[in-house]
């Protein structure tokens, strides 16, 4: 993911959270009102801290963006990342070229060019975090001890 520099120390923490992270579950309410998920790749993060992907406008989710969640996670490290935001599509040719990745052409056989690829930008309003970056058996021991304890104890970051 292309990070820009942020302008502010908390955009700052959440693009060093989120710089590993190559996949988010994006998360919207339907035309239902059932709560839809899937796996989609981020492209970017802007200087405002927007975060950019690849997307169909014909697509389900591009009719509803109005309340969106990306929930990321980096097991290894044991961090997870959720973002609350609202989306808007944005047909900007230029920026799309400047993102493309091979890795979108099975979505988009045209690359860049493809007639129905825009780009969905997620305006976040808040974002939290979890982190826990002691080793994996550090991180086990603590679980054991919060179930002895019957509380959290040496979880981590939440913030």
């Amino acid at each position: 993911m292309q990070i820009k520099t942020q302008d502010n120390a908390e955009l700052a923490q959440l693009a060093e959270l989120l710089e590993p992270m190559k996949v988010a579950m994006l998360g919207n309410v339907d035309e239902r009102g059932a709560l839809v998920t899937r796996p989609m790749a981020p492209l970017a993060m802007d200087a405002d801290g927007s975060i950019w992907f690849f997307t169909d406008r014909r697509s389900s989710k591009a009719e509803h963006l109005g309340m969106l969640n990306l929930a990321f996670v980096d097991a290894d490290r044991a961090t997870y990342v959720s973002v609350s935001g609202r989306g808007e599509l944005v047909d900007d040719r230029a920026r799309i070229e400047q993102l493309w990745t091979p890795f979108a052409k099975p979505w988009f056989p045209d690359g860049p060019q493809s007639p129905n690829l825009v780009l969905l930008k997620v305006l976040p309003d808040t974002a939290e975090y979890w982190d826990a970056p002691n080793s994996r058996m550090v991180r086990l021991a603590a679980i054991a001890a919060s179930v002895v304890a019957g509380k959290p104890i040496g979880m981590g970051e939440h913030d």
